[in-house]
């Protein structure tokens, strides 16, 4: 609730401060913008994926043991 509260800037709301050319509002938002951008960096180095791991290797959960963008070997003999 407190993010969004904080995303739009209520209490600028009426005020005609202009810093370098722009509103402060608008200075708000790039500042919000910067903030949001390092905390989706912050989880996307650190928690992406926390909670989804299944623990196996890749042989255990069906998935084939090749890098990515390389093709699976042939194992069903089928050659077409």
């Amino acid at each position: 609730m407190v993010l969004v509260a904080l995303a739009i800037p209520w209490f600028l709301w009426g005020n005609d401060t202009v810093v370098a050319g722009l509103p402060i509002w608008l200075w708000w938002h790039v500042g919000w913008m910067g903030l949001a951008a390092v905390g989706f960096w912050v989880f996307a180095t650190r928690a992406w994926g926390v909670g989804i791991e299944t623990g196996g290797t890749p042989a255990e959960i069906g998935e084939s043991a090749t890098n990515p963008g390389e093709p699976a070997a042939d194992t069903d003999g089928d050659r077409r």
